[in-house]
């Protein structure tokens, strides 16, 4: 029997996202102007991904120098590393069995990063109890979503576990539910409102979600991906009472919880809200947190790193889930660093402190001013308006396109938005994210830009994305 005919159905029903096609196509593009052939552009500038290095901002020099020194040790017999780094490697390496980071790990990880990341989350909540033993690291936060969606997900018909999803959305977070036989419920964010979060709509998906699946989860990203949106705690303490009221497991996506732009809003965590709500609700709904390494003024999105925290989970459950994530080997032990470092930045008296923090601080005036800029810019343009971008690292503006922009693209048998995204990359060399791939509400057509790039190389962007813009209206415009 061939193969083929034996792949499971959850798989085959999968489809591969749009910025799939747009990124080989860039890539044909990037190679074709290594050889020298004549394009528009003297080179391309990819921000459809959310990669702040592949974007151009450079790493933070103590992250790698302690990875470099846990890679090759002799390093710290050398004059050349500050004295914190080298403390810092050699404490890291004493917890590596063969003192070597090619060693195995425990399935949870390291046990020393785990304290660490368990004293990281009670200074960012304000002192609300963190235990390593609710701590599981991971591949990344997409594997700990993965592992934690394997728990409930199961079914078929009425009794297929369904999952609400804010829409827009990742689509690899449901590109997962989907392989896994889950249903996606989606739950549309107002945009007019600043893409908020709505009681009404989120009871209205539930009950249409009902009458075909049994939804079991309620995941939320904040702040958001794509759209940029940042809770309020009356929002996350709504949305919590709402999960309780249902009976729905949490599962909070906040690896962008170091990305705050607007100085109006503060990232508060889910934990921390349900802690202070009091009983019922802090000792009852069910919590899973997600935060990674690739984010924030980490960016280190190649040393797949991430972590999943629980929250009132039975310790029966817990066992489960410990044998569940056995069946995956351990986290490289370079993504677990990132993530000691991350939880345990230099503080005030170590050698690199005021060179870390300078990086940082950099990093985030960048972050900032771009999103800033972003908005100003999209929003001068004819035919296109962007919310507040808040937090995160993306703009996602809606593009209001000519009804003969729409019909060409429904000739060629792509999403108009996928349609505006092609011609940019063919025309400007610049390559943004589709809206499509996002479950946008329906009739609605937007672009995802990634701003964790340099100013110089966001001015470029923003002058090519005009100038084609432009010539995009007039050219379908009458």
């Amino acid at each position: 029997m061939s193969v083929l005919r034996a792949i499971s159905p959850d798989l085959s029903r999968i489809r591969l996202v749009d910025q799939d096609c747009l990124s080989k196509r860039a890539a044909q593009i990037r190679e074709a102007l290594l050889q020298g052939l004549e394009r528009p552009f003297k080179h391309l500038i990819d921000i459809s991904l959310g990669d702040a290095h592949r974007g151009g901002l450079q790493p933070i020099t103590f992250v790698r120098q302690v990875i470099s020194a846990c890679l090759y040790p002799s390093l710290l017999d050398s004059g050349r590393l500050p004295t914190d780094v080298k403390s810092r490697a050699r404490n890291l390496l004493k917890q590596c069995e063969g003192e070597s980071v090619g060693s195995y790990t425990a399935t949870c990880g390291l046990p020393k990063i785990q304290h660490s990341l368990s004293e990281f989350i009670s200074r960012r909540d304000r002192g609300v109890p963190s235990s390593p033993e609710n701590i599981f690291i991971t591949s990344g936060s997409q594997q700990a979503l993965m592992l934690v969606l394997r728990l409930f997900v199961h079914g078929k018909g009425s009794l297929q576990t369904g999952i609400m999803t804010p829409v827009p959305s990742s689509p690899l977070f449901n590109m997962a539910l989907s392989s896994l036989g889950g249903a996606v419920v989606p739950y549309h964010l107002c945009e007019e409102e600043g893409w908020t979060l709505r009681l009404d709509e989120m009871r209205r998906a539930l009950a249409t979600a009902r009458r075909h699946c049994n939804p079991m989860g309620l995941y939320v990203i904040n702040p958001g991906n794509p759209v940029g949106q940042v809770q309020s705690q009356k929002s996350i303490e709504d949305v919590i009472r709402f999960a309780a009221e249902e009976k729905l497991f949490l599962l909070a996506d906040e690896v962008y919880q170091d990305s705050v732009h607007d100085p109006t809003a503060e990232f508060v965590s889910y934990k921390r809200v349900l802690h202070e709500m009091g009983p019922p609700y802090s000792n009852t709904v069910e919590l899973a947190s997600f935060n990674s390494a690739s984010k924030g003024f980490m960016g280190e999105c190649g040393l797949r790193g991430g972590y999943v925290e629980f929250v009132n989970l039975d310790s029966a459950v817990m066992g489960h889930i410990y044998t569940l994530f056995s069946t995956e080997a351990c986290t490289a032990v370079m993504g677990q660093i990132a993530l000691d470092i991350m939880a345990n930045p230099p503080r005030s008296g170590d050698a690199s402190y005021t060179a870390f923090f300078e990086e940082v601080q950099n990093r985030r005036n960048t972050l900032n001013n771009n999103a800033k800029r972003v908005q100003e810019t999209l929003n001068s343009l004819d035919g296109m308006s962007c919310q507040p971008i808040r937090g995160g690292i993306y703009a996602f503006p809606q593009l209001h396109l000519p009804a003969r922009a729409v019909a060409k693209a429904e000739e060629a048998g792509v999403a108009p938005d996928l349609l505006y995204c092609m011609l940019l990359l063919e025309e400007m060399g610049l390559c943004v994210g589709p809206g499509s791939e996002h479950l946008q509400r329906k009739d609605t057509h937007h672009l995802r830009l990634c701003i964790a790039t340099p100013e110089d190389t966001l001015q470029e962007v923003l002058e090519r994305l005009s100038t084609f813009h432009l010539h995009f209206m007039r050219l379908f415009s009458g």
